[in-house]
């Protein structure tokens, strides 16, 4: 969904997702763990439920779960 409020942007040339929620840099993940823990500082402690619901999150380019080097 485009209007989600946390977006996983694609992978970096060096590896890594950015992490964005509601416009705000959460961090640079390099797995789901990482993003988990990032919503969880946000306060979202049910960031492991929210990945996989287009509602709330965003994956752009590339696929979702993955974090490898563009």
């Amino acid at each position: 969904m485009a209007n989600a409020p946390i977006v996983v942007h694609p992978s970096s040339r060096t590896g890594g997702r950015r992490v964005t929620a509601r416009g705000q840099i959460l961090g640079l993940a390099h797995s789901d763990a990482d993003v988990i823990e990032f919503l969880r500082r946000a306060g979202m402690p049910d960031g492991e439920e929210l990945l996989d619901d287009p509602t709330r999150v965003t994956w752009r380019g590339g696929q979702a779960h993955e974090y490898e080097a563009a």
